[in-house]
């Protein structure tokens, strides 16, 4: 039987733009490149528009990459018996990390206020988590992972 879990947390990264918000923008630049375009062939510069096309379809494709890979996400298990971590990418899951609970301690280094990195570490492995969340993310995150990480050896060694 397996072990309950103590955390089972999915972290996903945080977008500060919804897609009503993009359908606002793209409809607001598709706009204002329309008129401007507009203006340019009326005063006869006929190359501009295409320009102007070429930055609405960059600007559509560097939202669709964002929007892609906001769909990733990364799962952190953890257990009286392993710590389990696992990236889904389209879709696609693997195991990047599993060891045992009892030896896996948790590190945090917040070099500045702006940057704070959460690893996980086992004899000389190490794997660092949350690289995708703001650092104050990060840090409520780590709080979190080491209380499930103390909670899961005191069930396993008192229990």
């Amino acid at each position: 039987m397996p072990s309950p879990l103590h955390l089972d947390a999915v972290l996903t990264p945080t977008r500060s733009l919804p897609k009503a918000g993009l359908y606002v923008l793209l409809g607001v630049l598709g706009f204002a490149n329309l008129a401007t375009a507009g203006m340019f062939i009326a005063i006869g510069a006929r190359p501009i528009p295409i320009f102007l096309g070429l930055d609405f379809l960059a600007v559509l494709v560097a939202f669709h990459v964002s929007y892609r890979q906001a769909r990733a996400s990364e799962r952190v298990q953890v257990s009286s018996d392993e710590v389990h971590v696992m990236h889904e990418i389209g879709g696609r899951r693997r195991t990047v990390w599993r060891s045992p609970t009892a030896f896996t301690r948790v590190s945090v280094e917040a070099p500045g206020e702006a940057e704070v990195r959460v690893s996980l570490h086992l004899s000389r492995r190490s794997l660092i988590l949350a690289g995708r969340l703001s650092p104050q993310e990060r840090s409520d995150f780590a709080q979190t992972l080491q209380a499930a990480i103390k909670s899961a050896r005191a069930e396993r060694y008192l229990g």
